[in-house]
């Protein structure tokens, strides 16, 4: 029974929107051309780039933030909260506040400013860009290569900004009781850490002893060898000394 409550719950996830992300939405409509929906759109902008003969023009799509209080500015409607809801959610508060004004709209949404950073004890640690707004600590994970053989599988770090305030989380990869789990699907932001395991450490702690021990080691033979050194020159100056004296008496 708990196995399938875990499973029910993984299929049920869904991002929620928070403060700082930024939102592509799209209005369309079934019934109205594009040129009437035109105004709850917004536009796209231009730039101009150098090319080798001719100067080219590019376009992107603009996208709206999300402020502090979860808010964006929509055109038409005003400012209209998103935070905390899901994509769900969000398109359909949309679609009842711009159905006052056309009939049937059809809402795209977006978080496109979506990534997690996977770092540490993994093969490639690296900054992800998540396109669906869904991804699992075990999605992440193989998207860097996963753990290496000095990875800590029983305890994964994970740091997660949660509307200003820093929550730290701790994963059994090796237990069930991951998927059960809030911190099993990343938010925007999150912040991955595999800590080494005890050979790992333990590598380490050799390691930087043997350093010690060479830099002892070389900085000892450093001063024998300045030390030799002074000692060759000295006894060099006493025998060109004593030759000259003998020279003098000859």
């Amino acid at each position: 029974m708990q196995e399938h409550i875990n499973s029910m719950d993984c299929e049920q996830y869904e991002a929620r929107i928070k403060s700082n992300d930024r939102l592509l939405i799209t209005v369309s409509s079934p019934t109205l051309s594009q040129e009437v929906v035109a105004q709850f759109n917004l536009p796209m902008t231009s730039f101009l780039s150098p090319g080798d003969v001719s100067v080219q023009t590019s376009s992107s799509i603009q996208t709206y933030l999300v402020d502090r209080d979860g808010y964006i500015n929509f055109p038409v409607i005003g400012n209209i909260k998103l935070g905390e809801l899901s994509i769900a959610e969000a398109k359909q508060s949309m679609a009842e506040k711009i159905s006052t004004h056309i009939n049937k709209p059809i809402i795209n949404l977006e978080i496109i400013s979506f990534k997690v950073t996977v770092m540490g004890e993994v093969f490639k640690p690296a900054s992800i860009d998540v396109a669906n707004g869904r991804i699992s600590i075990l999605d992440a994970l193989g998207e860097v290569g996963d753990l290496t053989i000095y990875g800590n599988r029983k305890n994964v770090k994970i740091i997660r900004d949660n509307n200003g305030k820093k929550e730290f989380a701790s994963l059994d990869l090796t237990s069930s009781s991951i998927f059960s789990s809030p911190y099993f699907y990343l938010q925007q932001n999150d912040v991955v850490i595999v800590e080494p395991n005890n050979t790992r450490k333990k590598e380490s702690r050799y390691g930087e002893s043997e350093r010690y021990k060479l830099s002892v080691f070389s900085t000892a033979l450093s001063s024998v060898s300045v030390i030799a050194s002074t000692m060759i020159a000295i006894i060099s100056i006493n025998k060109t000394t004593t030759i000259t004296t003998t020279t003098n008496k000859d």
